[in-house]
């Protein structure tokens, strides 16, 4: 995941130390009631679509940007679902940068675009049941939202 050029003069001052960003997290809904996921090129695990809020972006604006960045597709945001945070949302990067993030999570459904991913920090793109979630490979992140969101102990409706 690339850092703003904001994170990076923090960075410069505060090294790897703990920083708390806000970001967004995308549940893109189909009309059949499915989700889709990234895969991170970096972990090779399935994720939502989601990152940092920039400085002086609207979070909703966040979210449509990330998702046009990592499916190529345009979106509409349908709701927010959540604000999340506290110690299962924090990321140790590989080069030591600590990071606690508090995600505005949205649903939101598809309105234009071709899905596929950017190639840098997605390699697949992909629509999935949320009864299956549990099963796929999920990444840490995305594990500690499906849970706070109930998603990982859904059936699919009759």
């Amino acid at each position: 995941m690339a850092a703003s050029d904001h994170v990076r003069r923090l960075r410069e001052l505060i090294g790897s130390e703990l920083l708390l960003l806000p970001s967004v997290s995308v549940l893109v809904r189909d009309d059949k009631g499915r989700v889709l996921l990234v895969r991170h090129a970096d972990s090779g695990l399935w994720g939502l679509i989601g990152g940092a809020i920039e400085v002086d972006e609207r979070p909703e604006q966040a979210a449509v940007r990330e998702t046009h960045e990592e499916t190529g597709l345009r979106v509409e945001l349908t709701a927010l679902v959540a604000v999340l945070g506290g110690p299962r949302f924090r990321v140790n990067y590989p080069n030591g940068d600590e990071t606690a993030y508090v995600s505005v999570v949205y649903e939101a459904r598809v309105t234009g675009g071709t899905k596929r991913p950017d190639g840098d920090e997605t390699v697949e793109v992909d629509w999935f049941w949320p009864e299956d979630l549990a099963k796929i490979g999920l990444g840490p992140f995305a594990v500690a939202t499906f849970d706070e969101l109930g998603w990982l102990h859904r059936s699919r409706p009759e």
